[in-house]
């Protein structure tokens, strides 16, 4: 990890805290003291403080940067960056049984998860992601990963029936996880989640498992759910239930839930997922790329249920930009809704940041800029062409900032990016690293 000064004042042109919801403060700083948001002061009260210092204070002055609570990436498949751009344009069972699967079937282990993750890391970094919450196989390979990057990371022990290379069935997925969670459970930026991967891949049995161990080490429960229109119907002819209705049948719908995808959603089921405390985790652009539906966000905020953002994989996006995310979020809520108003640019952020921490019940560490949480934060420089003129500093990071406006980045107050260069990566080794995949998987990749 980076060396960086024990205390500094962050002091940007516009703060944006997220919560309190709608506020936008300027000329105000950020007193960062060992990893955390010591307070929120005007400028003029930063720099009286910071003369009657007894030790170093580190200014770093913004003057034309809007200062964010990190990215909450809230669900992707990292190292799947791997085969970014490998099947592009299939409906969601194509890509999966003809393709993906078939790879991972031959592909996957420690290796491939690890320098897969290591390149989307890398990408998350320079776009402003300061956590992850990541679903995928060889979780332990993934937290090496994270760890070296410095990021935050929220790790799903996958559960699927089916014989993977990371685990035979889903008992011994749970296994492997128990351990685990017992190894990482007292540092500071690994979390995790059980994950079942979907409905139609994961029996009663395993499900009903899922659910005590849930209960017995209060993790969340993180899976796919009504990703599409044939996942329901599929469901509903094989035995006359909604996926969400076995889920609740079987325990697991309540405050513990993080149900991605839900693109297939009733009244009635979104009345029953404000009921239970449920969250939804919405993934706009891999959703539209493999024509999986609409979620809508709209309809579950106005419910009152919880709402976060995830990229899913570069696979199927074919990104991890969480700025792109937040647009298309906002975009197309608005068509669905027949409401312009219908999830604002303040909503978009909001999602981004605190509604994905609230989701795996990081809330009270991370997501926004308040007094006592984790210093992840983010600078973005709206001084460029397609971000001028400001008028609202938050319109203009969600419908017109790019990640490439990302100049720093800080993860329990540790710099990983400043000024725009990474502090602890070295990009080119993470790059041509990942390089030495291409051939073996496009020699796995089925013909045709």
């Amino acid at each position: 990890m980076a060396t960086d000064h024990s205390t500094q004042i962050l002091a940007p042109r516009w703060l944006i805290p997220v919560a309190p919801r709608d506020e936008v403060l300027e000329d105000h700083a950020v007193w960062v003291a060992d990893g955390r948001i010591e307070a929120i002061l005007t400028r003029e009260q930063a720099q009286h403080r910071r003369q009657a210092s007894d030790h170093p204070v580190e200014w770093i002055d913004l003057p034309t940067h809007a200062l964010i609570p990190g990215l909450v990436n809230g669900h992707t498949h990292a190292a799947m960056s791997l085969m970014r751009g490998l099947a592009d344009d299939l409906p969601l069972m194509t890509w999966l049984e003809e393709h993906i699967w078939p790879v991972e079937g031959q592909m996957l282990g420690h290796d491939f998860v690890h320098d897969g993750t290591m390149l989307a890391a890398l990408e998350m970094i320079r776009g402003g992601t300061t956590t992850l919450s990541d679903m995928y196989f060889f979780p332990e390979a993934a937290i090496e990963a994270v760890q070296a990057a410095g990021l935050r990371g929220v790790f799903g022990i996958v559960v699927i029936d089916a014989p993977n290379r990371w685990s035979a069935n889903a008992e011994e997925a749970l296994a492997k996880g128990v351990e685990l969670v017992n190894d990482w459970r007292r540092h500071s930026r690994i979390e995790f989640t059980l994950a079942p991967h979907a409905p139609y891949t994961v029996g009663d049995a395993a499900l009903e498992r899922v659910r005590t161990m849930s209960d017995q080490l209060d993790l969340p429960v993180h899976m796919h759910v009504h990703e599409t229109a044939h996942e329901v119907e599929a469901a509903v002819a094989a035995n006359g239930e909604r996926p969400l209705a076995r889920l609740d049948r079987l325990g697991l719908v309540n405050e513990r839930l993080i149900a991605v995808h839900m693109t297939q959603l009733t009244d009635a089921e979104i009345d029953r997922l404000a009921v239970t405390g449920s969250h939804v985790l919405h993934s706009p652009q891999s959703n539209l790329k493999l024509a999986s539906g609409f979620c809508p966000v709209a309809k579950l905020l106005e419910a009152g249920v919880n709402v976060g953002l995830g990229t899913d994989g570069a696979a199927s996006n074919n990104d991890l930009d969480m700025f792109d995310e937040m647009r298309t979020a906002a975009l197309i809520a608005k068509p669905i809704a027949n409401d312009a108003a219908a999830v604002s640019a303040h909503q978009a952020l909001h999602m981004a940041t605190l509604g994905g921490a609230r989701a795996f019940g990081l809330d009270e560490r991370i997501g926004s800029i308040e007094p006592g949480k984790r210093a992840d934060l983010v600078a973005v420089n709206l001084d460029e062409p397609e971000t001028q003129p400001v008028f609202d500093p938050v319109s203009t990071l969600v419908y017109s900032a790019s990640r490439r406006q990302v100049s720093d980045v800080w993860v329990d107050g540790h710099a990983l990016l400043r000024g725009g260069r990474l502090r602890q990566l070295d990009s080119r080794a993470i790059i041509d690293q990942a390089n030495t995949w291409r051939e073996p998987i496009r020699w796995a990749k089925p013909a045709g």
